[in-house]
């Protein structure tokens, strides 16, 4: 399966939340997509099996991550100790990409994983290209030197006022640092991790 890179208010009415940020088209049209409309057929009662389908899809589309990936993420979740369906989330969050995302150099983590890819990002000094690079406690993510002038970066970091309790962001050097693994109750997303975990232990 090749990344998906169609529409996104097309994923995010298919799953009902604004899943790659605030949209217009879901507040319209908050019902999922197709030339019917909110068919009544829509509302039947889905299988368990399709209810932990689509929660791992969402997560998918969320992260940006393809099905292999996600699936190698799971299988070394289940492996570390403590609860899976949260490893796995601190997982993806430890995701370069996701963390250039989430210290707003990039405006989504699309745009996050083309800067990674195009060189424009550093883990502790080094230009680190892979989008999947885990990262670990204490390393530093910044903006390579010469691309510190770069109007999609200053647009992003000026537009940007979140801040992550794991995250420590140095304004002056356009650096952050990875302060620690997030705990369930700190990662915003609306994931229902546990039918994820269950969808895999079939």
């Amino acid at each position: 399966m090749a990344r998906y890179t169609g529409a996104k208010s097309k994923i995010a009415r298919k799953f009902g939340e604004a899943i790659f940020g605030p949209d217009k088209y879901l507040e319209k049209r908050p019902y999922g997509p197709g030339q019917h409309g909110p068919a009544k057929r829509r509302g039947a009662k889905r299988s368990e099996y399709a209810i932990q389908l689509a929660e791992k899809q969402k997560a998918k589309y969320t992260y940006g991550i393809l099905e292999r990936q996600f699936s190698n993420l799971f299988e070394k979740a289940s492996r570390s100790k403590g609860i899976t369906g949260e490893v796995l989330l601190q997982l993806c969050e430890a995701r370069l990409d996701n963390t250039v995302y989430r210290l707003g150099i990039a405006p989504s983590r699309r745009a996050a994983r083309q800067l990674v890819s195009h060189k424009h990002i550093t883990v502790n000094g080094e230009v680190v290209n892979i989008p999947s690079y885990t990262l670990k406690v204490g390393d530093v993510v910044g903006v390579r030197e010469k691309s510190k002038s770069l109007e999609a970066i200053t647009s992003s970091l000026t537009s940007n006022n979140k801040k992550y309790d794991w995250l420590d962001w140095n304004k002056a050097s356009l650096e952050g640092k990875y302060l620690s693994i997030p705990a369930r109750d700190m990662i915003p997303e609306n994931i229902k991790e546990q039918l994820i975990v269950e969808l895999y232990s079939k």
